[in-house]
C-alpha cells in the first residue's frame, strides 16, 4: 500500500470519526424531567432551551401550582429538578423527595395588578385605594386557592384583611393555574391579581403595580434535586445552569428579581 493511499484512509477515518461525534454526543444527553411553579413559567422554559443547545440535555418541563406539583412529587411522578417556594422545597426535603443540600434559590416574585392594554390604570396605591379598586372593579381574576396556589392563597387572605371578600364573591372568577391574566386580555374579567412574573408575559395585558406594601407578598422561588432522579449530574447541571449571574437581567425582566 502506497504512502498517498495510507494517509488518504486515515484521513477518511478522521472525517467520519468527526462526522460521528455529534451524533454520538446526542446518545449520551439526558432527559431531565422537571416539575416547576408557574411563577417562573415563562424563564424557565427559555433557559431549558438555552440549556439543550448549550449540553444537548432536554428539560421536560410540567408546569403548575406548587400545591399540585407538591402532590405530583409525592405520588411518586418521575422527576429529576423540582422547582418550588423555598418553603415547599424544605419542606419537601425533609420528607425525603428533595436531597438535602441541594436547593438553590434563582427567583424572587411579587403579587401584582394587571388590567387590559389600554384601560386606564386603578389607584392601588394604598391598602384604602386598593380596595375601593376591588369594589368599583366589574370582575376580578385570580388562582384558585384550593389549588395549593401561592399566589391565590394570598390574595384570599388580602380579601379577608380588606373586610370585602363577600362583597367582591360573586364578581371573582378562580381559575385552577396557568395565566389567569389571559382572561383580561380576552375582556373576560376587568382585573387580575396575581404574581407579577405570571402578568408579564401576557399580550394585551399591562402591570398596573405591585400590591401596597402592607398586602404584599414577596415569594423566594428555588430548584431542588429530586430525591428519587435517574439522572442527578445532569438534574444538578441544569439547576447550576439557571442560576447562573449571567443571567440574572433576564430574572428581571420576566418580574422574578423583586425588590421593594
Amino acid at each position: 500500500m502506497s504512502m498517498a493511499t495510507r494517509v488518504a484512509g486515515c484521513l477518511g477515518s478522521l472525517l467520519m470519526t468527526i462526522a460521528l461525534w455529534p451524533g454520538m454526543d446526542r446518545a449520551q444527553a439526558a432527559e431531565i424531567k422537571v416539575l416547576s411553579a408557574g411563577a417562573v413559567r415563562a424563564i424557565v422554559t427559555d433557559l431549558a432551551a438555552a440549556f439543550r443547545q448549550e449540553t444537548g440535555h432536554t428539560a421536560t418541563l410540567t408546569f403548575g401550582t406548587v400545591g399540585v406539583m407538591r402532590q405530583k412529587l409525592t405520588a411518586g411522578d418521575a422527576a429529576d429538578v423540582v422547582i418550588m417556594t423555598d418553603i415547599a422545597i424544605d419542606e419537601m426535603a425533609r420528607q425525603g423527595a428533595v436531597t438535602p443540600g441541594t436547593r438553590t434559590d434563582i427567583a424572587r416574585t411579587g403579587m401584582g395588578v394587571g388590567v387590559r392594554e389600554g384601560a386606564p390604570k386603578p389607584d392601588i396605591s394604598t391598602p384604602e385605594a386598593f380596595k375601593q379598586t376591588l369594589l368599583a372593579a366589574k370582575s376580578i381574576v385570580y388562582v384558585d386557592p384550593a389549588q395549593g396556589a401561592t399566589s391565590g392563597i394570598h390574595f384570599a387572605s388580602v380579601l379577608q384583611r380588606l373586610g370585602i371578600a363577600e362583597a367582591v364573591k360573586a364578581k371573582t372568577k378562580l381559575v385552577p393555574g396557568g395565566y389567569p391574566a389571559e382572561l383580561v386580555a380576552k375582556g373576560e374579567a376587568e382585573l387580575v391579581a396575581h404574581q407579577i412574573s405570571e402578568i408579564l408575559p401576557v399580550k394585551g395585558v399591562t402591570l398596573v403595580g405591585p400590591l401596597p406594601k402592607d398586602l404584599q407578598k414577596i415569594t423566594t422561588y428555588s430548584a431542588g434535586l429530586a430525591a428519587r432522579s435517574a439522572v442527578p449530574e445532569a438534574a444538578r447541571a441544569l439547576i447550576a445552569f439557571m442560576a447562573r449571574p449571567d443571567f440574572k437581567s433576564r430574572f428581571a425582566e420576566a418580574g422574578l428579581d423583586y425588590r421593594e
